[in-house]
């Protein structure tokens, strides 16, 4: 799925604004101003189309998350988790560990 501005596309192919899309266990709707892209895995993203994003999960999920969204068990100690494990003593580490080329 990418997403900039209003403009959605899936696979190559665009959604049009407004109008819902269902295929294979992802949807995307147009909630108010925002548009949101939920999986059948139980993870929804919500985004303003500016900088505004929300990122929720299902409870079966938690303990079982990672990354920048956290590991989700409510235990603050580990919300800096490294991708190999370690804790991050400052948030700017933790985010630069998780860049992607």
């Amino acid at each position: 799925v990418v997403a900039q501005g209003r403009n959605v596309s899936v696979n190559g192919a665009a959604v049009p604004e407004g109008r819902p899309y269902l295929h294979k266990g992802l949807g995307v709707t147009w909630p108010g101003d925002w548009v949101a892209v939920a999986s059948s895995l139980g993870v929804r993203v919500a985004w303003d189309g500016h900088l505004a994003v929300t990122v929720t999960v299902e409870p079966e999920l938690r303990g079982g998350t990672w990354g920048l969204c956290g590991t989700y068990t409510d235990d603050p100690a580990d919300d800096f988790m490294l991708p190999d494990g370690d804790i991050a003593a400052v948030a700017a580490a933790f985010a630069n560990a998780w860049k992607v080329p």
